[in-house]
């Protein structure tokens, strides 16, 4: 039965060993903790100690450092693992692997490594990322929230919303002004702040569309003062550019969390198909199911495909920034028609949240706004189309 088991295009020999592990982890234990997340909008703290077991709080971050060090090609194959189940699973250790901790790992200083990544590897401390803002959002440049220099300090004054994990952080990854408004990115410098210092405030949890029990909240800075050495890599203006590599890598982790999310839905749907009955035979025999089932099946390889290529063409340092954006846009998008037309195949059935492709239809909504919207994504990859050479 599609859904259960290894999916027929791979075979365990093709499987590395933490992929298979969090294969089953994802049916054996997150799915079935699927309706509760739902109704409680939490995740249970007794599956957030299985995932710091598993390692997948430090997926990303290298051995040395104490984490499982996945290139990003392996990386998106366990992240399409985990998108068959719940994106608020993911979500409680997906800034430790991607946006909370690339900062530091790939522009921090030796000190900033040794003093963070250890902890974010074993999700003893949780690494958020503080970029977005109450009027701040596509165009990341223009970042408002102030880094005011005083002696030996900066002092942060400023907002951001729509922080992930904000609640549970223990370090945020700060994007901030240190130049006039004017110098745009230029003007703009990463700063690693503890959660705990006095003047920050968390906001209550936002009330979403989808994506239960992943949290996201405003964080607000009010004369927190943070010591020079906290701006990541130590050289100021930085920022701008850190926030951007942090971006590819986590679009591209987007990406490959819409492929298991699509695999879900064609699952969901063709079961459905094959059980429900009209007309006194199965609805899969109908060749207007027959139709969405192959679209969506056609996309799903497409999707797939790409993302797997791409983080592959990134780990040799072959592939251009705005692929990253290629593969979220298809993705997303994609993943919105195959979520609908699962709906559809389910009938009224689809609509009932007794049935997980109700939950999906409303998950894959927020995966074509964050991490830039598909309107970003196409500029990016207008601007590569477009530019000389």
């Amino acid at each position: 039965m599609p859904g259960e088991g290894v999916p027929k295009e791979l075979d365990g020999d093709e499987l590395s060993e933490i992929r298979l592990a969090v294969r089953r982890f994802v049916r054996e234990r997150l799915i079935p903790h699927e309706a509760q997340v739902e109704d409680e909008d939490e995740v249970p703290e007794a599956l957030v100690e299985e995932m710091k077991a598993l390692g997948l709080f430090g997926l990303s971050i290298p051995e040395s450092y104490g984490g499982l060090g996945l290139g990003l090609e392996e990386q998106v194959g366990v992240y399409e693992e985990l998108g068959y189940t719940s994106p608020a699973f993911r979500s409680v250790f997906g800034t430790n692997v991607g946006i909370g901790s690339l900062g530091i790992l790939l522009d921090g200083t030796e000190s900033q490594r040794q003093a963070y990544l250890p902890r974010l590897a074993t999700g003893e401390l949780v690494g958020s990322f503080a970029l977005t803002e109450p009027d701040v959002g596509s165009d990341a440049a223009a970042v408002r929230t102030r880094a005011r220099e005083d002696g030996d300090s900066y002092v942060l004054d400023g907002t951001k919303r729509y922080i992930t994990n904000a609640a549970r952080a223990g370090v945020f990854t700060v994007m901030a002004r240190t130049g006039s408004p004017a110098s745009r990115g230029d003007g703009v410098t990463a700063f690693a702040v503890d959660a705990h210092l006095p003047g920050i405030e968390i906001g209550a949890p936002e009330r979403k569309m989808g994506q239960r029990g992943a949290k996201v909240c405003d964080v607000i800075f009010d004369g927190v003062r943070v010591p020079k050495s906290s701006i990541i890599g130590g050289v100021p203006g930085q920022g701008f550019k850190t926030a951007m590599k942090t971006l590819d890598v986590g679009r591209l982790h987007v990406a490959a969390l819409c492929v298991g999310a699509m695999q879900r839905a064609l699952d969901e749907a063709a079961r459905f198909a094959q059980t429900r009955e009209q007309f006194g035979r199965p609805i899969a025999e109908f060749q207007l199911i027959q139709a969405m089932l192959a679209d969506s099946s056609t996309e799903l390889l497409a999707a797939k495909t790409m993302v797997r290529a791409t983080a592959a063409r990134f780990d040799r340092g072959k592939a251009p920034s705005a692929d990253a954006s290629r593969c979220k846009l298809f993705a997303t998008e994609a993943l919105g028609r195959v979520a609908d037309r699962a709906v559809q195949i389910h009938g009224g059935a689809g609509y009932i949240a007794d049935y997980a492709v109700e939950r999906i239809y409303r998950d894959a909504r927020l995966f074509r706004l964050y991490e830039g919207t598909s309107q970003i994504q196409q500029l990016i990859i207008a601007r590569d189309v477009l530019s000389p050479g």
